[in-house]
């Protein structure tokens, strides 16, 4: 997968473009023994889903951080999430800890459908959260849970971006698609709402939302590349408004849970077609300016 001269070759993709460098909205950083246990989730899934999914980027916290700063990339974050109630609180108190000595993250925080949720979310956003991760998928809960209610209104007055894993890929959940979202962006429509995968496979669906509502984003984590075409192919007659919404799409990789090389996450953007500057845009620009990286 990953090659010893990925590094390089990444550098000349975005210094070509006359780019600083990559910003990431979707990486992954958490505990250790938490991260493990999302290895040991892909580590089986040929099971679940029919395909083996190696992870190419398995090595500890300070190489991970390490590769990452090797292709050239700015600022990334810390994408974690609960499964399970009375887990949130004490993953935003590692990402805080984590942020303070790895600069180039943007300090990132996440929640779940419990009592306490907007009081965590709060003090998260007094300490300097500038990304959440939302996952309706892993949770297994719905995004319009009213115990969200008080947290979709916070982040909706602050602005902070939320990547909220939505899409039915790799496999569904009960309260995956756009439905669910169209009714949360009808009570919450001033939310900057991040949405991972392109919302893979309903992408037409969400770009539908995103054309409505000017607060959404969506994040290429995964998408165009040939791992995810295999499955869930971009459909060709939507590559028109994916043009369109050049504003307002964000580079992800997944990093470091990717079963390919980081050099194909980029290259999968590059070889769209959709012209340079879309792709400095989404490579680096747009999260910038999202961020106020500059």
């Amino acid at each position: 997968m990953a090659r010893p001269d990925d590094d390089v070759r990444v550098k000349d993709l975005w210094r070509e473009l006359g780019l600083p460098g990559i910003v990431d909205v979707h990486t992954h950083f958490m505990p250790e023994r938490v991260l493990a246990k999302v290895w040991a989730y892909f580590d089986g899934v040929g099971p679940l889903t029919g395909r083996p999914w190696p992870i190419a980027y398995r090595a500890d916290e300070e190489e991970r951080v390490a590769a990452l700063r090797s292709f050239g990339v700015r600022a990334f974050t810390s994408m974690l999430y609960p499964h399970k109630p009375a887990m949130a609180a004490w993953l935003n108190a590692w990402a805080a800890d984590f942020a303070a000595r790895t600069p180039d993250c943007l300090h990132t925080a996440t929640f779940f459908p419990e009592p306490e949720a907007a009081h965590y979310v709060g003090q998260a956003l007094e300490s300097g959260a500038r990304v959440f991760k939302c996952h309706v998928q892993v949770g297994g809960f719905d995004p319009n849970d009213p115990l969200l209610d008080d947290v979709w209104g916070l982040l909706a007055e602050t602005g902070v971006p939320v990547v909220t894993h939505c899409g039915s890929g790799p496999v569904p959940g009960r309260h995956t698609g756009p439905e669910p979202v169209r009714r949360l962006l009808a009570r919450h429509p001033r939310l900057r709402l991040v949405v991972a995968h392109m919302g893979m496979p309903e992408y037409g669906d969400f770009l539908g939302l995103a054309a409505r509502h000017p607060g959404v984003h969506l994040d290429t984590t995964m998408a165009f590349t040939d791992f995810a075409e295999a499955d869930a192919p971009f459909p060709a007659a939507l590559r028109g408004q994916l043009a369109d919404l050049g504003d307002r799409v964000l580079f992800g990789s997944d990093f470091p849970n990717i079963p390919y090389s980081y050099l194909e996450a980029v290259e999968a953007i590059t070889r769209l077609g959709l012209g340079d500057a879309w792709v400095r845009g989404v490579l680096h620009d747009n999260a910038a300016r999202l961020f106020t990286l500059d």
